[in-house]
């Protein structure tokens, strides 16, 4: 097992903070987000983590550096000179993950205490292409998932669209959860990625939205109660300081 940190987000939403350092870098209980993270993956066994760098990219270069990439096969995805988004990041920094392995993928800023080895070991058990972790949480935007936890689409409840593969009946009575920022991913999905779109930019989700009839992508939901935090908010930072 293999990991991608997607850290080269703007982090425009958290105004002041993130206009002199990248959002991975912020700090939640004096330690810098990717430095959770990378342990995190770390406390699961994983050697090898590719982070993708844009906004500040030579402060994250320079903190990896400095820690000696905490004992670990820590490689850089530059993408100083344009911002691919999820679905475009991965897939640049293919050549630098290579195919000959599972990829697990975790945002920056996502501060979650679940344990990642019961998500892999769920995921290594499983027919799954893509494992996604998920919950049942209020937002607007939701993935569609059947009895089996198969994906069959996303819905936002505001507007009340729905993009699905499937026909009305398939995704009848599906469940809607919220994504968490973390997945599991086969190599089998780069040939998928590659042709998804034309443009380099663009976002993992409607990929996943489109894909899920073709590739068997699943939802995991650990089976104990943990915390979860997007700190990409001033309100959700604050709040994340008062759990770790």
């Amino acid at each position: 097992m293999k990991a991608f940190i997607f850290a080269a987000g703007l982090g425009t939403r958290l105004g002041t903070i993130t206009q002199t350092m990248p959002k991975a870098l912020v700090e939640v209980g004096g330690e810098p987000m990717l430095k959770r993270v990378i342990l995190k993956l770390k406390d699961s066994d994983i050697r090898q983590i590719v982070v993708n760098v844009h906004h500040y990219a030579d402060k994250i270069i320079d903190y990896l550096k400095s820690n000696d990439n905490f004992g670990l096969d820590i490689s850089v995805s530059d993408e100083r000179d344009a911002l691919l988004d999820t679905g475009g990041g991965l897939l640049k920094a293919k050549g630098l993950l290579g195919t000959d392995s599972q990829i697990l993928l975790h945002n920056a800023d996502i501060l979650t205490d679940f344990n990642l080895k019961e998500m892999i070991a769920h995921h290594q058990s499983s027919q799954a292409d893509v494992t996604l972790l998920v919950a049942d949480r209020q937002t607007s935007r939701y993935l569609l998932f059947d009895n089996s936890m198969q994906m069959k689409g996303w819905t936002d409840i505001r507007s009340g669209e729905i993009r699905s593969p499937w026909n009305s009946e398939e995704i009848a009575g599906c469940r809607n959860l919220a994504f968490g920022g973390v997945h599991i991913v086969n190599p089998s999905v780069f040939p998928f990625l590659a042709k998804f779109s034309n443009d380099p930019k663009f976002s993992i989700t409607p990929f996943y939205t489109s894909s899920c009839k073709d590739l068997r992508i699943c939802g995991f939901m650990p089976d104990e109660s943990y915390n979860w935090i997007d700190i990409g908010k001033p309100d959700a930072l604050k709040a994340a300081q008062n759990i770790v």
